[in-house]
């Protein structure tokens, strides 16, 4: 899968889950740390599990692929999932605010994704 589809395939399953505020920031040109941050919002802890496992079971029995690398399930505030190419942040609300990702590569290009709406 290309980096696109992974995030767009990360960020339905999140819709999924009842993720709110899932926001794509395209970080191409910009740093080699990856090609798209998937940023998203839980209202609860189990909230950030439930969001977290949907992408983990979704890459995994969908498209076979699975993250070199999670942080953060055991807490649940803040749980970063690598995909290469596409990092997916799973965030509590304070978490987000607090490191404000939107802000902190405030030049990369943003693109909200709401499968709610659709």
């Amino acid at each position: 899968m290309t980096p696109e589809e992974i995030t767009l395939a990360v960020a339905e399953y999140a819709s999924d889950a009842k993720a709110e505020g899932i926001v794509e920031l395209d970080l191409r040109g910009l740093t080699s740390v990856a090609d798209y941050f998937l940023i998203c919002t839980g209202r609860s802890d189990r909230q950030v599990k439930a969001i977290h496992d949907r992408i983990h079971l979704g890459m995994k029995n969908q498209h076979g692929i699975l993250p070199a690398r999670v942080d953060g399930v055991t807490q649940a505030q803040w749980v970063l999932m690598d995909y290469g190419d596409v990092i997916v942040h799973i965030f509590m609300p304070e978490m987000r605010d607090f490191y404000r990702l939107e802000q902190l590569w405030g030049e990369a290009p943003a693109r909200t994704l709401d499968f709610a709406a659709a």
